[in-house]
């Protein structure tokens, strides 16, 4: 299977670690990773002028790093939804990545996962977005995995969600 995993975090540690951890054994299990760092790409939010679905024939009127999430989109069997939380939400950077697919309709990806990083533990917006997505998507969801404070230091997290990863094919 081919697996997107889009980071969503403009740091380079804490998420990261849980991508690397799902990357690894992913990997392991067979299939194919490829990983955006959406969190430090750049990339505008939809701008709803539809020139996507007029004159632009699937391509959004902005130029940006964005046709690389979308070549992603297309590729993929699953993605990969990776994100701290900020204010009860996903990061604004990885929300915009979701939102400017709307240019090709629906990705091809049939399946969809979500990794969390918080320091509270709130995650149930993010949550319940993710599940509205995956629904509205048609995608089938393999699962949600959070790491909440310090956990997404510890080894002992990362080797959890390295062995969930492997159980995806």
């Amino acid at each position: 299977m081919k697996i997107a995993i889009l980071n969503g975090s403009p740091r380079k540690e804490n998420t990261a670690a849980m991508v690397d951890a799902f990357k690894a054994g992913a990997e392991e299990a067979g299939n194919e990773v490829c990983v955006l760092h959406v969190g430090r790409m750049k990339i505008g939010g939809c701008l709803g002028c539809e020139y996507c679905h007029g004159k632009g024939e699937g391509q959004c009127v902005q130029k940006d790093d964005m046709g690389q999430v979308i070549d992603a989109y297309k590729w993929a069997d699953m993605v990969v939804f990776a994100s701290p939380i900020y204010y009860s939400a996903m990061s604004a950077q990885l929300h915009a990545a979701i939102q400017r697919v709307y240019c090709i309709g629906k990705p091809a990806a049939t399946k969809a996962a979500l990794l969390l990083s918080t320091a509270t533990g709130q995650t149930e917006p993010v949550e319940a977005y993710y599940k509205q997505l995956v629904a509205f998507l048609g995608m089938e969801s393999c699962g949600v995995c959070k790491a909440v404070g310090e956990e997404n230091k510890k080894e002992e997290k990362m080797a959890e969600i390295k062995a969930w990863a492997a159980t995806i094919k």
